[in-house]
């Protein structure tokens, strides 16, 4: 049976050309990254705000944190550079932490607000 869920290159005359990168595959790998004083992942938790897929199997992350003191803010973005760059794909992955404009519960998913009760 195949795993269509992993995108993946094809053979051509020259070669096997790269996976396709889609930006589902990112979010579905940065949404294995959670909080760890929050049980939501971040992309639902509303702190990745860019995902940008360039040339080359190369991915840009910006994202933010929910406040600039967060002891998570060496770990986070590096949790995400790992899980983006598991995708099938990416060769580099860059994640710049971000700070305007600032991260308030407002970002959150319908889902994350209903999970932390927060309606």
């Amino acid at each position: 049976m195949n795993d269509m869920s992993q995108p993946h290159g094809a053979w051509t005359p020259d070669g096997e050309t790269p996976p396709k990168i889609t930006e589902t595959a990112v979010i579905d790998a940065i949404c294995t990254v959670f909080d760890p004083e929050i049980p939501v992942n971040i992309y639902e938790l509303g702190l990745i705000y860019t995902i940008d897929i360039l040339d080359a199997g190369k991915v840009k992350v910006e994202m933010t944190l929910t406040a600039p003191a967060c002891p998570s803010a060496q770990e986070l973005p590096e949790q995400v550079k790992e899980a983006v760059m598991g995708v099938a794909g990416v060769t580099y992955c860059e994640v710049e932490t971000v700070w305007d404009p600032p991260w308030d519960p407002s970002r959150m998913t319908e889902e994350a607000r209903l999970q932390l009760n927060m309606f």
